[in-house]
């Protein structure tokens, strides 16, 4: 599957062909799709700030097939035959779950085609799958210990020219008890002991090499 930009005047820039499926080490892997929601020129730190391109992630978990923060992209059919006949090669059930709010997406449309659990609740999570909540900041950051991945929702993103940054202070007002930039980043700091290698941020770039560095650099 492969990704492809359209000419002027299609969806986002976008064409109708599928997006690709990247293989990040075996078993892991990552695509990304064009947000509906987008909007160009947002003013830089906004609660629009963010790139058209966002990221899900599929990881196969001894016992299951995980899918995180699933975004369809625009050919949705010929994404999903494909996904369709991985799962039916593994045999295993779905999983899918979710960071924040924000990233139901596509959940509750696959999970309805794969009859896949949506549960977060630790004593549910797949073999090989850990979950951080980010204590008052709305979000559940995932694990997966085998790869020495982190896949963060919206309160770790992308920086640009690469490595990571905490969220803009907007993207947490709407929360009842909303935290500084100081304290997301105390939040989030027992991240550090994880022997992070790998960040596969849904904003942004993920950070495949050296991303413990990236880490400590962005919480600092």
């Amino acid at each position: 599957m492969k990704k492809s930009w359209g000419p002027p005047g299609t969806r986002g820039g976008w064409d109708n062909r599928s997006v690709e499926l990247a293989e990040i080490r075996p078993g892991l892997f990552r695509w990304a799709a064009p947000h509906p929601e987008w909007s160009p020129g947002a003013s830089p730190g906004s609660t629009a700030d963010w790139p058209q391109e966002v990221g899900s992630v599929l990881y196969e978990a001894p016992d299951a097939t995980v899918l995180i923060d699933p975004l369809l992209p625009p050919d949705r059919e010929s994404f999903l035959r494909e996904l369709d006949k991985r799962l039916h090669r593994r045999g295993r059930p779905v999983t899918i779950l979710t960071t924040i709010g924000f990233h139901r997406r596509d959940r509750d449309e696959l999970a309805r085609r794969y009859e896949a659990s949506t549960s977060r609740a630790k004593k549910n999570l797949p073999a090989g799958v850990e979950s951080f909540p980010v204590r008052r900041a709305g979000e559940t950051i995932f694990w997966l210990p085998e790869h020495r991945v982190l896949v963060p929702g919206d309160r770790l993103i992308g920086s640009p020219g690469g490595g990571l940054r905490v969220c803009p202070q907007s993207w947490l007002r709407y929360l009842p008890n909303p935290l500084t930039i100081a304290e997301l980043k105390q939040a989030m700091g027992p991240l550090l002991e994880l022997p992070v290698e790998r960040v596969l941020v849904s904003h942004g770039e993920p950070v495949l090499a050296d991303a413990r560095r990236a880490l400590s650099a962005a919480l600092a």
